[in-house]
Formats: structure tokens, C-alpha cells, sequence
């Protein structure tokens, strides 16, 4: 007896259909999903938290080397009346007695003056705006390639992209000999960004004579508020050297959501 070939080619077709919509191929373009996914993740979704912010910085070396060390806090809130941070008394009172102290010694050390340095409002919009700040750096970078990875213990995808020096002012850029930027993400099988990780390094010469390099690391993870997508931990490091001097720092900001 003679079989119809005709059920094994659909059963093959079904298969193949099947396949092409399954999880496996349905995220193919991790570049593509990323940008879907950041343009979805710039919605009006309120966010309140309290900000967090360490600082420490070396300048010099040996006996000579003077280091810094700051910490601050201060609640935030975006939402339909617009950003607020809120500074607490007891905040206050230590800036006004760090303020106070620095007019008797000039060397005085300073913690909560260093650290608010970094928690004004340049400084905060891009933790709370993370969708926006992220597609901006997607769009001057350069698409390398996309591998399978791990964030957490959970299966993720890193999309690796070269930076462009163009990102340096042109006022600068004529000083700049070398400069090589990397930039990795990390991404949810739906594009949402969990991680990220750059950095650069720069080199040159100034005014013919002073030679400078320098390297700078960032490294942030993501989570998502509703349509919004914020930065819950950035980790800034840099250091560089240029006409005899070297100097080093590092800022961390730690974001805690309240409900």
C-alpha cells in the first residue's frame, strides 16, 4: 500500500512553522529589541526614592597625594509636577557646618559638600530618564555583535558597540592623538536593559608640550517602574595623568524605590 507524502510535508512545514515563532527565534535581533524596548520605556511613570551618593578622589602621590571622601542623601520625586529633591534637616545642618568650618581652614575636609556635587539636577535626570540617556548612546555607537550571556543567574543577551570619538567636542578633539570606547548591555530576552558597562580611554597632547591620558569606567544597572525605565546603581571610575599630575576618583549612586 502507498502512502500519501503529502501529511509528512505539511507535519514538516508545521514543524518548521512552529520553530520560527518559538522563544529561540523570536528575540534574533537583539539590537532591534533593544531600541523597541527603549523607546516603550520612556513613559511618565511616577518614581519615588531616596539617592544615595558616595564619592572619593586621590590627587597627587606619596606624601603629597591629598584624598576625599563624601557621602550624601536625599529624597527624590518625578511625576506630574515635575523633579523634586528634597533635602532633609538634619542634611542641611551639616552643610552649613561643613560651610561653616571651611571658612576657618581651607583644608578642612568637606564629605556632605563633595558628595551633593553629584546629586544635582544634571546629575539625577539621567538615573530617572535611563531609556532616554541610553538610546542616545546607542545612536552615536557603533553595533559590534551579539552573543548569549548570564546577568543575575538569568539568561541574557550582551550587545557589545564601539564608541566614536565624535563624542569628544570638536574644541577638544584636535588635543586627542588616541581614543578607543567600548560600550556593553545586557538584555532581557524582550530588550529591556538590565546592565551596561563603558569605557574609554584617552590620549594626547596639549599646547605641544603636556602629554595627558586618561580612562574612565561606568558601569549601571537598570530596573524598570511601570513604562519607566531608571538606573539603580551607577558605579563612575576614572583616573588620568598630564603635565607631572595624576589623579583617580570613584562615585557611586545607589537609587532605593519607595512606595
Amino acid at each position: 500500500m502507498r502512502l500519501n507524502p503529502v501529511p509528512k510535508m505539511l507535519s514538516r512545514i508545521c514543524l518548521l512553522s512552529a520553530c520560527a515563532f518559538s522563544p529561540l527565534f523570536a528575540h534574533a535581533d537583539g539590537l532591534s529589541d533593544l531600541k523597541a524596548a527603549l523607546a516603550r520605556l520612556q513613559g511618565p511613570a511616577a518614581v519615588k526614592a531616596t539617592l544615595e551618593a558616595k564619592t572619593w578622589s586621590k590627587q597627587g602621590e606619596g606624601k603629597d597625594a591629598e584624598e576625599k571622601n563624601g557621602v550624601a542623601n536625599v529624597f527624590i520625586e518625578e511625576g506630574q509636577r515635575g523633579l523634586h529633591i528634597h533635602y532633609s534637616k538634619e542634611l542641611l545642618t551639616k552643610l552649613d557646618t561643613e560651610e561653616l568650618a571651611k571658612e576657618k581652614d581651607a583644608k578642612v575636609k568637606t564629605p556632605t559638600l563633595s558628595a551633593l556635587k553629584e546629586i544635582n539636577s544634571s546629575e539625577v535626570r539621567p538615573l530617572i530618564y535611563a531609556a532616554g540617556s541610553l538610546s542616545r548612546a546607542v545612536e552615536k555607537a557603533n553595533f559590534k555583535n551579539e552573543k548569549a550571556d548570564t546577568f543575575n543567574g538569568k539568561s541574557a543577551r550582551l550587545l557589545s558597540f564601539d564608541l566614536s570619538i565624535d563624542k569628544i567636542s570638536e574644541k577638544d578633539r584636535k588635543y586627542v592623538k588616541k581614543y578607543e570606547g567600548k560600550l556593553d548591555i545586557w538584555v532581557a530576552p524582550d530588550g529591556t536593559p538590565l546592565a551596561s558597562r563603558q569605557h574609554e580611554t584617552v590620549s594626547g597632547r596639549a599646547f605641544v608640550v603636556i602629554s595627558f591620558e586618561s580612562t574612565n569606567d561606568d558601569e549601571q544597572v537598570y530596573a524598570q517602574v511601570g513604562d519607566r525605565l531608571i538606573t539603580t546603581r551607577k558605579e563612575s571610575k576614572s583616573s588620568g595623568s598630564g603635565a607631572g599630575e595624576k589623579g583617580e576618583s570613584r562615585i557611586i549612586k545607589t537609587l532605593q524605590l519607595q512606595s
